[in-house]
């Protein structure tokens, strides 16, 4: 049986560089097989738990083969019940070890994780420096950090036929609806695909509506952010090797306003919070709007700025539509390009090439100096979100913007401006209203994200995310 095993792994693992195996003689346990793979495997630990205590097997009396397990020590030690289930934990960073008749598995990871490191995409100036790394136990033990609570539970899957991805759902159990968590779990558990790489495979798999260019999963690399969405009732799913946790579901207005806000005055944070909200719109509709006004309804214009928006246009061969749209497509390709760029001179060098290229085109008289200024206020304004998806769901609808103000003016502002709310009304995530808590209005919710309400007063969980435990408990000093 011992021999018929190796052979098949030797067959298996037969193009495998790392796969080691290594044969020991005892008296008590007669062959003993050292399996792993040194690539996943810290060799130290395999020397310093294994190797070295089967080498004092032959000096030690009464050692019975029941009692391997006790003399070898490890962290994480599991007995193996079925040779189908070798492959998994060598490939996982374990030590096989085969006996004459017991297959015995002993924790032994290579340390390849990076350090933990402050966020790179939500950064913030208050709250927290750490972010999530691609190791899923170290990001676990950031969270629980965070809470302190048996209450916290953790169901995990392996997903993957190739890659064995671990994934972990998040949720707190006397807050998270249960039929909630059972609809994700049921959802992944039916998956079946070659490989899992990112948490953004799980979120392509969860997004219900194919259809819609909002994003309706959140990711976050905070553990704080991960944090306060689970003690409101939502779930999170944690994945191997992905620095990134879904948090579902996800609402409109979670994107417009970070975490980072819970950090500071609601005085001030208010204010910014309506400056987002009143900027996601502007951003949108400011083209298409000044194409309204320009090519339909000049009467809204004063005469002099008329005149002068003429005067300008006058040189200029193409209609204002084109002039938008050949902008608008420039600054995309330098957004995307500072994106790609490293991070220590891509934003100096969009910034050149948007004065270069503006400069440029005014004075070959390709475009006129205010459609400049129009395309660059939309973009400065876009400039407050860092969401990716975010962003392309605002490029769509200014399109949309763009084409119906071109077509029939303010009248076409008006028409996309309710194509927008009835297109975002009708958004699922996770079954939920996309548009929460502006529709369905609540109150309780709104206070947390569009405004921003005292902590001490932040008292209330909302209805939408669950139906227990509504009342967060809070001491209250005297």
């Amino acid at each position: 049986m011992q021999e018929k095993i190796l052979k098949r792994l030797q067959k298996e693992f037969a193009k495998n560089t790392d796969f080691t195996v290594k044969k020991i003689n005892t008296k008590s346990f007669k062959t003993i097989y050292v399996i792993y793979l040194e690539s996943v495997t810290g060799s130290d630990k395999v020397n310093d738990y294994i190797l070295k205590q089967l080498t004092f097997i032959n000096n030690l009396k009464n050692v019975k083969k029941k009692d391997l397990e006790s003399i070898i020590p490890g962290p994480n030690t599991i007995k193996l019940k079925e040779p189908d289930q070798i492959e998994f934990y060598l490939t996982n960073g374990f030590t096989v070890i085969l006996s004459a008749k017991e297959i015995l598995a002993f924790e032994t990871k290579a340390d390849i994780n990076r350090a933990v490191s402050i966020p790179e995409v939500q950064k913030s100036i208050y709250g927290p420096k750490d972010s999530f790394t691609e190791n899923i136990q170290i990001n676990l033990g950031l969270l629980k950090r965070r809470i302190k609570s048996s209450h916290l539970k953790s169901e995990d899957l392996t997903m993957g036929r190739l890659t064995n991805t671990k994934v972990e759902i998040l949720y707190i159990d006397d807050i998270a609806e249960k039929e909630f968590v059972y609809k994700i779990k049921n959802q992944l558990s039916k998956v079946d695909v070659d490989g899992i790489i990112d948490s953004g495979n799980i979120a392509q798999i969860l997004t219900e509506n194919e259809h819609t260019p909002f994003p309706t999963v959140s990711s976050s690399e905070r553990p704080d952010a991960v944090a306060t969405a689970l003690l409101e009732g939502k779930v999170c799913i944690m994945v191997d090797t992905s620095p990134f946790v879904l948090i579902l579901p996800a609402f409109f207005a979670d994107f417009i306003n970070p975490i980072v806000d819970n950090y500071n005055r609601s005085m001030n944070i208010n204010f910014l919070k309506i400056l987002r909200f009143v900027s996601f719109f502007l951003t949108m509709i400011v083209p298409g709007f000044y194409i309204a006004l320009v090519n339909y309804n000049m009467e809204t214009i004063p005469t002099s700025l008329l005149v002068n928006f003429a005067s300008q246009s006058e040189n200029v061969p193409f209609p204002a539509i084109i002039e938008a749209i050949i902008m608008i497509i420039v600054c995309e390709i330098l957004r995307e390009s500072d994106l790609r760029f490293p991070s220590n001179y891509g934003s100096a060098i969009s910034i050149l090439g948007a004065l270069i290229l503006g400069e440029a085109a005014v004075n070959a008289g390709i475009v006129s100096p205010i459609m400049i200024i129009v395309i660059a206020f939309t973009f400065i304004t876009s400039l407050i979100f860092t969401e990716l998806e975010l962003i392309n769901a605002i490029r769509y609808f200014r399109f949309i913007f763009l084409v119906f103000a071109a077509l029939y003016g303010l009248y076409g502002i008006a028409l996309a401006f309710i194509y927008f709310l009835i297109h975002i009304i009708n958004t699922k995530s996770i079954n939920k209203p996309y548009f929460f808590p502006l529709s369905p209005f609540d109150f309780t919710y709104l206070k947390k994200t569009l405004l921003h309400s005292k902590f001490l007063k932040n008292n209330k969980r909302t209805t939408e995310l669950t139906k227990k435990n509504l009342i967060k408990k809070k001491v209250i000093h005297e």
